[in-house]
């Protein structure tokens, strides 16, 4: 171990997914068109909640505002980099770009489960509490909680990269992987990682299982109140603010812990899982909210005649 401190890494190489060559165009451009489409997608969604005034004023909207800059980021740090396995060439990513990947892939899906608590509680307060609602869920403690949200997201993040880039790196540097995460990483690493991938394992599934287990609660309650609701349209109309929201949830949450509750990551099942997290869902969170969010449509609506009458 004398000579490991002359030979650390300065860069890894990405292995990517494996494909067939004769897919390698149709692949490229399917994943540009996904990352075309996700930021745009988002984007209108950000413009339209920010510049309705019927929308972004409102928490619920205000979250949704939140969630739009985190697919677009999120997509933005791992399908760029995604694409460029599908070109000709070996294309090392330096050493503190794989931190950089880590840190901000790990502060930002955090975040989102964060967020998505926080929608969750929204809607159970909207639905289960109305008449207290206004009070309990002001423009402001929304900011606070959105600001709670974003620092406990980077600390997530700050603890995952310095725990796995704490350990030295000095062997082998192909990483088995679409883009730098822990468990694929810390395969590399010339030191014991028990205690990493002990630490990983709980950290991330208790930030994933209090979040889901939070967000499942505020649902019963909130199915327990829709269910006293006593014209069909009542329910009908309360169902469809919640629908969105729990359809993004379940195509966030089930890939997660597939991959993260499974630290055994090399196989292509968890790869094709780690996908939805990191391109799909991205994508899918404006379809499914401007096609279930009756508010949003409108409000896509009015933005549109506007600009025609103009």
């Amino acid at each position: 171990m004398d000579n490991v401190t002359n030979t650390l890494l300065t860069e890894f190489i990405l292995i990517g997914i494996p494909y067939p060559l004769r897919l390698r165009t149709f692949l490229f451009v399917f994943f540009l068109l996904i990352y075309i489409l996700t930021q745009l997608g988002n984007l209108i969604i950000l413009i339209t909640v920010w510049a309705d005034p019927q929308l972004h004023a409102r928490p619920m909207y205000i979250f949704l505002g939140v969630l739009s800059i985190i697919d677009m980021s999120i997509s933005s740090i791992i399908v760029p980099r995604l694409m460029m396995n599908f070109t000709p060439g070996i294309k090392p990513i330096p050493f503190s770009g794989c931190i950089t990947q880590l840190y901000f892939y790990h502060f930002l899906g955090s975040s989102q489960c964060f967020l998505y608590t926080l929608m969750a509680y929204d809607r159970y307060l909207a639905i289960c509490r109305p008449l207290h609602y206004p009070v309990l869920m002001t423009a402001q403690r929304s900011a606070l909680l959105v600001a709670g949200v974003w620092v406990a997201g980077s600390i997530h993040g700050a603890l995952q990269a310095v725990l796995t880039f704490r350990l030295p790196y000095c062997g082998p540097n192909q990483v088995d992987y679409f883009f730098c995460d822990i468990p694929a990483v810390l395969r590399l690493a010339c030191a014991d990682t028990t205690v990493n991938e002990l630490v990983t394992f709980v950290d991330i599934g208790v930030v994933v299982a209090s979040c889901f287990s939070l967000i499942l609660l505020s649902y019963i309650q909130i199915s327990r109140a829709i269910l006293r609701i006593r014209t069909a349209d009542g329910r009908r109309r309360a169902f469809s603010t919640c629908g969105a929201h729990v359809t993004v949830v379940t195509v966030y949450y089930v890939p997660c812990a597939f991959v993260y509750l499974r630290p055994e990551i090399n196989n292509p099942l968890s790869e094709a899982a780690a996908l939805f997290p990191t391109a799909i869902t991205p994508f899918l969170n404006p379809l499914i909210y401007t096609l279930r969010n009756q508010e949003v449509k409108l409000a896509l609506r009015r933005r549109m005649g506007g600009s025609r009458t103009k």
